[in-house]
């Protein structure tokens, strides 16, 4: 059968053999100038229902690129659409190479998406140990350079990052004291009020300065105080180191002689230790201000007889222990921040997620100390 439309250098023509088979021959050139005009008259040729099996003839294709391998892509997509097959011959080595060139083969095929089978759950366990084993050798690790660069620095002072110390004291102590001092205020409030409920009954009124000045000073001015440090604070230290490790800058350091954990780690814990402490006193201050709103206002109370029933109170061994553990939680949480940098590997994701560990485990572990300085204090002597 012939085509009755004679196109400009492409020439195509179907034939029915006795044995059922279709062939369809393709002669002339098949480039960008004859894809178009050759696909849509083809198409009208090859009218359902298509035969099971359609061989192309290329032996008289003089010339073929990749519109003329379109030509044939389409040819497939046609017959697939009908689960019929698409078959060429006498392609010579030139246009063999072109198909090959060109991945004619996998062209048009659906793609064969295989699921990677999961694996066992010994090989998932051996790749926790291993993963926990490297992580623990990593976290010795840190811990010791940074002791050995805190004896450096104790030993030479005039290598400290004096500049950089006082910046992080500014941003740990100092722009910190606004959030810190309203939390602490509101807290003091609400315990002072919640309180006086049960002590008005009672009539023990002027007991509610000693539950407010007690509860801060011993236990929740440390852990608000450090809570809020870690989630401003040990963020900033691991998002910083965390930047600075998938940019070269920690490897730049190193390469040019200088200590990355005696650079970037010291001034941060030095910073932390000191004002946290001073900062957790003024948490102290501003929730007992908050209590004394509440007595004066609400319990009938003077200023100066809750001033003095919280002198009363307190001890110097009170505030001491909490200036020690808002000390303690200080190097947890510049410790772990920085820790969660250097473990930095990868792109951006992997700062949000080491800034997420820093302040998780940040809390946890100001919580799980706060809870063994507790069980100490309270079997002390």
């Amino acid at each position: 059968m012939s085509n009755s439309e004679e196109l400009q250098s492409c020439r195509y023509e179907v034939s029915h053999a006795d044995d059922g088979a279709v062939t369809l021959h393709i002669q002339g050139r098949m480039d960008a100038a004859t894809a178009a005009e050759t696909i849509a008259g083809i198409k009208s040729i090859l009218q359902p229902p298509l035969p099971p099996a359609l061989t192309v003839d290329l032996e008289k294709v003089t010339y073929l690129d990749d519109f003329g391998a379109l030509v044939l892509v389409e040819l497939k997509n046609l017959m697939a659409g009908q689960k019929s097959r698409l078959y060429l011959k006498n392609a010579d080595q030139r246009v063999k190479e072109i198909l090959s060139i060109l991945k004619y083969d996998a062209l048009g095929e659906p793609d064969a998406f295989t699921r990677k089978p999961p694996p066992n759950m010994f090989i998932r366990l051996g790749e926790g140990v291993f993963g926990q084993a490297a992580g623990l050798n990593f976290i010795f690790t840190f811990i010791g350079s940074v002791c050995l660069s805190l004896i450096y620095v104790c030993l030479h002072p005039r290598s400290l990052r004096t500049d950089d110390t006082f910046s992080f004291m500014k941003k740990v102590g100092v722009d910190a004291l606004p959030v810190v001092g309203l939390i602490s205020f509101l807290l003091g409030l609400i315990m002072a009020f919640m309180s006086s409920v049960q002590l008005q009954q009672f009539g023990a009124n002027i007991y509610v300065a000693s539950l407010v000045s007690l509860a801060m000073v011993r236990e929740l001015g440390p852990i608000m105080t450090a809570i809020i440090v870690a989630g401003r604070s040990g963020s900033a230290f691991a998002a910083e180191i965390g930047t600075m490790k998938i940019s070269d800058e920690v490897d730049a350091l190193f390469t040019m002689g200088f200590d990355p954990t005696r650079f970037l780690v010291v001034p941060k814990i030095l910073a932390s230790v000191i004002t946290v402490p001073i900062l957790t006193l003024f948490s102290d201050l501003f929730a007992i201000l908050g209590g004394l709103v509440v007595g004066v206002f609400m319990l009938d109370l003077t200023v100066n007889a809750y001033m003095a029933q919280t002198l009363k109170t307190l001890t110097l061994f009170d505030v001491f222990w909490g200036f020690f553990k808002a000390a303690v939680f200080a190097l947890l949480i510049a410790g772990i921040g920085c820790l969660r940098g250097f473990q930095v590997r990868g792109g951006a994701a992997e700062v949000g997620q080491a800034t997420t560990s820093a302040v998780v485990s940040s809390i946890f572990l100001i919580i799980m100390t706060d809870a063994v300085f507790a069980i100490i204090l309270r079997y002390w002597g």
